[in-house]
């Protein structure tokens, strides 16, 4: 089983001046189960620079049937077949849509890696104590 997982998706960004389709990665490792990326290409940051999003796997999943996120990161249905994410930050807030498809698919490899409500078994707690009190 792969540790890592990334899927190209194309976004369209919907509240920004750039209004056409650009590339980006949802990203999940097994040595991080809880949580997902999403990296943005440099050309459409305002500094030029690459940005990367962390958030709850389980919030993506949930947000393909109800809008959720109360904090940076949000996701909500816009119809069958899209799915709108916000990014808030002190910059302003970035609306991003993708093909529902695309995200389902990588959730269901996520969930192939690391099934829901097994998380724990791979968050590495009792090693990363040892580590802490030395005993590793």
């Amino acid at each position: 089983m792969h540790a890592a997982i990334d899927q190209a998706v194309q976004v369209r960004l919907l509240a920004t001046s750039v209004g056409h389709a650009v590339p980006a990665v949802l990203h999940y490792q097994r040595t991080d189960p809880l949580a997902v990326r999403m990296t943005f290409p440099p050309e459409i940051s305002l500094d030029g620079a690459a940005v990367d999003w962390a958030f709850a796997r389980d919030l993506l999943a949930e947000g393909l049937h109800d809008a959720v996120g109360r904090g940076d990161v949000r996701v909500r249905p816009s119809g069958p077949e899209r799915t709108v994410m916000e990014f808030h930050a002190d910059e302003g807030i970035a609306m991003v849509q993708l093909r529902t498809t695309e995200v389902r698919q990588f959730l269901a490899r996520s969930y192939e890696a690391v099934p829901a409500g097994r998380e724990h078994e791979h968050l590495g707690v009792e090693h990363g104590l040892a580590e802490l009190f030395g005993a590793a």
